[in-house]
């Protein structure tokens, strides 16, 4: 399991994704070479996405979590602004390309948003464990698929806030095919729990330089969180779905394509400064991508393995 943490590394920017101390500026890109490659698969072909709702969600809050999903496919003609997380996606077929090698066509991946499981009656209870985390991620699809759980605002997870954001990781299927597994991601609304940590720059941090939170795009700190959230963890997912993909650093605690750009949203990021971004005129929401149905979202640097750089969208 390959956790979204957050760190306090060096000047101590705020919160989420690295499990190793890392300085980040814009004078000095290539603060290590490379994520290297260790030979094993990508997460490819068509794969479903199922959604696991533990707790008290709200419809609103849902829709803003499968907007996202369903952005990451959209065409242009669907999405005609730019740019747009189908755009900022592309990123990750770097990564495929690289592993190829000379091999063509390369693989590819293909998501799918699917089915959406509610569990609002807390069936595992309001204090989990990773081991409940796998056991909700085993009640989606156990082959060609990601089953995301999503737990609210009230819910506790191990380590969360103190440790980590969000995990992903894989587990083997019960679907009577030979070599069947899934890959599975959690992350939690940090709205009440841990919001300095694990939704900045919607919040003020816990530590290092404060300046104002930002607004969230969509209107909720915790949910626009959590979709930064998301998108880092399925990045590495799709890059690392089974821990000997893409990744720098220790297998355990692996720096991954979103996780090795902590803090950096635009261009000019440093920390407590998230970059230069887009700003809704009418909400003043700051975002950096347009999604379905008039949505906008903010969304982690990824790693370009091509560059060796943190590509940001604006």
């Amino acid at each position: 399991m390959y956790s979204l943490v957050f760190k306090l590394f060096l000047f101590v920017s705020l919160f989420q994704i690295s499990t190793s101390a890392r300085k980040l500026a814009q004078d000095e890109p290539n603060q290590f070479q490379s994520l290297k490659y260790h030979k094993g698969a990508l997460l490819s072909g068509k794969i479903s996405v199922n959604l696991i709702w533990y707790g008290n969600f709200k419809p609103a809050q849902r829709a803003i979590i499968s907007d996202f999903m369903t952005s990451l496919s959209h065409s242009p003609s669907k999405t005609p602004n730019q740019p747009s997380v189908a755009t900022w996606w592309k990123t990750t077929e770097k990564y495929y390309k690289l592993a190829a090698g000379d091999k063509t066509p390369s693989p590819s991946l293909s998501l799918t948003l699917k089915s959406q499981i509610l569990d609002e009656s807390y069936s595992l209870g309001k204090s989990l464990t990773d081991r409940d985390i796998r056991k909700l991620a085993s009640k989606g699809d156990q082959y060609d698929a990601v089953n995301v759980v999503l737990t609210s605002a009230d819910v506790a997870v191990t380590g969360f806030g103190m440790s980590r954001c969000g995990t992903h990781g894989h587990a083997r299927g019960n679907t009577g095919k030979r070599g069947s597994k899934y890959a599975y991601i959690w992350v939690g609304n940090s709205e009440t729990q841990c919001p300095g940590q694990c939704a900045w720059p919607f919040h003020a941090p816990v530590y290092g330089p404060q300046s104002p939170p930002l607004v969230a795009p969509n209107n909720d700190v915790g949910l626009d969180g959590m979709v930064i959230n998301l998108a880092s963890l399925l990045a590495g997912t799709a890059t690392n779905p089974f821990g000997n993909g893409y990744y720098q650093g220790p297998q355990n605690a692996p720096l991954e394509a979103a996780s090795a750009c902590p803090g950096v949203y635009g261009k000019g990021a440093y920390p407590g400064y998230a970059g230069n971004l887009l700003v809704d005129a009418t909400t003043g929401g700051s975002f950096n991508a347009y999604g379905a149905n008039g949505r906008k979202f903010l969304l982690p640097a990824l790693y370009d393995p091509t560059t060796s750089d943190c590509s940001t969208m604006v």
